[in-house]
């Protein structure tokens, strides 16, 4: 696979600044921090993200994966990240005009997410493989782990973290960013780059489950997604659809399977699915 030149130009993903207490007390306080980062592809310019910073690369790549503008990691030539002008400039190799711009929907995605071109159309042919399961140890694994990765929220707050593990529990990539699609996007970068299939693996979000969150689980093909948050009724319906197993409310040993609970044991009933 011929992968894109790219920069490494992460960002610090706190500052500190003052702040003063109840008591007017001088306190060093760190704080999230948040860039803009417009994105160009041949020169055009596609969108504005305000991130966080720290997988920069990852998170252009992702983005154009997940709007469906490029087809396949090998149509990038270069990414390339300058934080000087605070944009991402990408080239590819075919240098076509990417026609699913000539239509847009606004999401509910944090800060206002935009989707283009004819996805819903598109998530109409996704099939998510149903001989896969989770076991709920396993999942309650996954969530302490999870809790655990979250560094830079309980450093700072103000952040949203997405992982992509397996179904043994083990976090495979995790990434913290200001936005959860943002996120999201990171990580579907990632997972181009380094050629890892998605039909067999769990996301975790921390964000709520929408439905810009759950067609890019299903364009990588992962046919689980978990939250600690709740999800809203297109997220669901959309869910059903494709055949995706949606976790919410999921924290300590607790949750709600609200669609695809065939592919959930128990762990006291193994290999038994859940009725």
């Amino acid at each position: 696979m011929k992968k894109p030149e790219l920069t490494d130009a992460a960002r610090p993903a706190t500052f500190e600044v003052e702040a003063y207490n109840e008591r007017g007390e001088m306190v060093p306080t760190s704080i999230a921090g948040e860039h803009p980062l417009t994105l160009y592809v041949d020169r055009r310019e596609i969108v504005t993200l305000m991130t966080l910073g720290h997988a920069p690369e990852a998170l252009a790549i992702g983005y154009l994966r997940n709007q469906r503008l490029v087809s396949s990691i090998e149509d990038l030539e270069a990414v390339q990240v300058d934080w000087q002008t605070d944009a991402v400039a990408v080239t590819t190799r075919s240098k076509k005009k990417l026609k699913a711009l000539d239509k847009k929907t606004v999401t509910t995605g944090c800060g206002q997410g935009t989707v283009f071109g004819d996805l819903m159309e598109e998530i109409d042919q996704v099939r998510l493989r149903n001989d896969v399961f989770l076991e709920d140890a396993d999942l309650f694994v996954l969530l302490e782990k999870v809790r655990k990765h979250e560094t830079i929220y309980k450093q700072a707050g103000a952040v949203h973290g997405c992982a992509l593990c397996t179904t043994a529990g083990e976090i495979l990539m995790f990434v913290e960013d200001v936005g959860r699609h943002n996120a999201v996007d990171a990580i579907a970068g990632r997972m181009w780059l380094d050629d890892i299939d998605g039909s067999d693996k769990v996301f975790y979000t921390t964000g709520r489950l929408t439905s810009e969150m759950v067609i890019k689980c299903a364009q990588m093909r992962i046919p689980f997604l978990v939250s600690r948050s709740g999800l809203t009724q297109m997220g669901h319906a959309i869910a059903e659809k494709v055949g995706m197993t949606m976790l919410g409310r999921a924290s300590g040993r607790h949750y709600l399977a609200f669609t695809g609970k065939e592919r959930l044991v128990r762990s006291s009933q193994q290999p038994t699915a859940l009725a």
